[in-house]
């Protein structure tokens, strides 16, 4: 697909909220060269960069073009509007949370298979600090650019991820069913959509995320042991 998806930062499957999306709240192309990579992770950095200092309501494509030193219409040729670059930017964060899963809890070769869930959780939890920037009041955007199937394939590469982190954790006796790892991920998404939206202090965050690395670890122990 040439254009980027709408996905938002992702609500569980089958929501049916988002019937007022925006109809022209979707980025035109993703980039393919290197240049065009660098331009667009210049406009994601200015649209965090003034979204930090002055707000959603004050956010403009003018404003983020003219201090991402980008053409404006170089970046109407990506983001039509500033939805339309809130909706590539939250597939970025997607994107870019996936590709931390793969890099810190599958692809290492000598990680027994406790640890590769620890780091599963705690990136999903969001705890990583390396992880791109993420506001809760992103949270009320998705009705304005998010569509139901966007919604669900954001929600099957995420789940995605606990599979391919147990294919790869040979160690681990016995494979868990796909129903205990779709409740393991609904467990920690949810919460952390959740933890998002009350604006949950850094400290009780991590709290949170430490539990929820024991549940996980527990279920999964518990799924090995014999009935």
């Amino acid at each position: 697909m040439d254009g980027f998806d709408s996905i938002p930062f992702v609500s569980p499957p089958g929501s049916d909220f988002m019937s007022t999306r925006l109809p022209s709240a979707k980025p035109l192309k993703r980039p393919t060269q290197q240049r065009a990579k660098a331009t667009v992770q210049a406009i994601f950095d200015t649209y965090v960069r003034i979204w930090q200092r002055d707000g959603w309501s004050r956010l403009t494509t003018r404003a983020v073009a003219l201090e991402a030193g980008v053409a404006i219409g170089t970046l109407y040729d990506y983001f039509p509007n500033k939805h339309a670059l809130h909706s590539g930017y939250v597939r970025y964060c997607v994107e870019q949370l996936l590709e931390a899963i793969d890099a810190q809890a599958v692809a290492p070769t000598a990680l027994a298979w406790h640890e590769r869930i620890r780091r599963l959780v705690r990136t999903l939890a969001g705890v990583d600090s390396r992880l791109p920037w993420f506001h809760p009041d992103m949270l009320e955007l998705e009705a304005l650019v998010a569509e139901p199937k966007h919604q669900r394939r954001a929600y099957e590469d995420l789940l995605g991820a606990w599979h391919r982190v147990i294919d790869v954790a040979t160690d681990l006796p016995v494979r868990p069913s796909a129903a205990t790892l779709e409740a393991l991920h609904l467990s920690v998404w949810g919460g952390r959509r959740y933890a998002m939206l009350v604006q949950l202090e850094a400290e009780r965050m991590q709290a949170w995320a430490a539990s929820m690395e024991h549940l996980c670890l527990h279920t999964l122990m518990g799924a090995n042991e014999p009935a």
